[in-house]
């Protein structure tokens, strides 16, 4: 494994592809790397980093040895972002409880909102090495 942060994320939902797409565009250094939640990569880190409750609607960040669930991921990923994202982390003075559960009532919409494929994505050549646990 190598020392990029490690996003886990819903790989058939397209809100979250798109989101997934929407890191890559904004971390040019390449500090991010991704894997489905359907993976057996993303089996093990979960399970490694004792991630509670870990459904199709958890996004995961393994940052640093650490690991980050939900609205926390969400933070810690923008505030790595280039461009205003970063600024985002300010939303981390809500409540935990409060961000978990917007995050939540998302997260149990976004199928409907956005609609989900029946596999998991597939990776475009030129992004194929920011993917891992998967068959590049």
């Amino acid at each position: 494994m190598d020392n990029r942060y490690i996003v886990i994320f819903d790989g058939v939902c397209n809100f979250c592809n798109g989101a997934v797409n929407f890191i890559i565009h904004r971390d040019p250094e390449g500090a991010f790397a991704f894997t489905p939640m359907q993976s057996e990569l993303a089996q093990e880190l979960t399970q490694g980093f004792n991630v509670p409750d870990v459904g199709m609607d958890t996004l995961v960040l393994i940052k640093d040895g650490e690991r980050y669930v939900l609205s926390d991921a969400a933070l810690e990923i923008a505030k790595d972002l280039k461009g205003p994202w970063r600024f985002c982390y300010a939303f981390k003075v809500v409540p935990k409880p409060i961000r978990d559960a917007v995050y939540k009532l998302f997260a149990r919409n976004r199928y409907k909102l956005f609609g989900q494929k029946d596999v998991c994505m597939v990776p475009l050549a030129e992004v194929k090495s920011r993917f891992v646990g998967i068959d590049n």
